[in-house]
């Protein structure tokens, strides 16, 4: 069955903030499948840092990348305008379905939604997907959208009631940068040597935007040595 990895912008940005985009070109070349980067996800990673002076330099790495081939645009999957208007839907969907004090809670952004429409279409042709995502919002929707409402009512320090349910994403699968690191360092990906290289590597993922706590540290680290 065909592959694909598409990866929301939190975890190609994680990547590069630690210095580890050459492990794109190092899991890519194990992978029997292709990496799938959405223009609203190349738009918030390439289009719009560069052109800003801070990020012009990792927005040029992560381009790099994409044009070598490594991430690529969707294409026998669905058509852009697909891809837009499945994107629109759900950016509507999820932003109107919470509500708090009578205000709707802004979910997720464009990126995200973009992954989640790309991964529904992915599944419709047959193709078998996972998402990368960082951000614990988008994948509470698709594990345990009951438990979001609580650590927003947690908060927010107010009731938040649901308006739509996401049966509709149920079926997604979600993977963050700190699996990816794990498995480049069971296939021995990572040239470092000397101390606690896949500690370091977690907690790098977690101190730049991934959502992993240190008992879920733990338990990878854990698995590692038990393996």
């Amino acid at each position: 069955m065909e592959k694909r990895l598409i990866f929301d912008s939190s975890s190609i940005i994680n990547f590069s903030m630690n210095g580890l985009t050459d492990l794109f070109v190092k899991l890519k070349n194990i992978f029997n499948g292709k990496f799938i980067m959405t223009s609203e996800v190349k738009y918030e990673t390439i289009d719009r840092p560069l052109q800003i002076k801070k990020f012009e330099l990792a927005a040029l790495k992560i381009k790099k990348l994409l044009d070598d081939g490594i991430f690529e645009p969707p294409s026998k999957e669905c058509s852009q305008l697909e891809i837009k208007n499945e994107t629109a839907k759900i950016l509507n969907y999820a932003n109107n379905s919470l509500t708090a004090r009578g205000e709707f809670i802004h979910l997720i952004d464009r990126g995200e939604a973009s992954c989640i429409a790309m991964d529904i279409m992915c599944r419709k042709a047959g193709i078998k997907s996972v998402i990368v995502i960082d951000e614990r919002t988008t994948r509470m929707l698709g594990e345990k959208p009951e438990n979001l409402r609580k650590l927003l009512e947690s908060k927010l320090h107010t009731s938040v009631e649901m308006k739509h349910d996401f049966e509709f994403m149920k079926d997604i699968t979600f993977i963050r940068s700190s699996e990816l690191v794990y498995i480049a360092w069971r296939k021995n990906l990572i040239e470092l040597k000397g101390g606690d290289v896949l500690d370091a590597l977690l907690y790098a993922t977690k101190f730049k935007g991934n959502s992993i706590s240190r008992q879920e540290i733990e338990e990878i680290k854990r698995i590692g040595r038990a393996s």
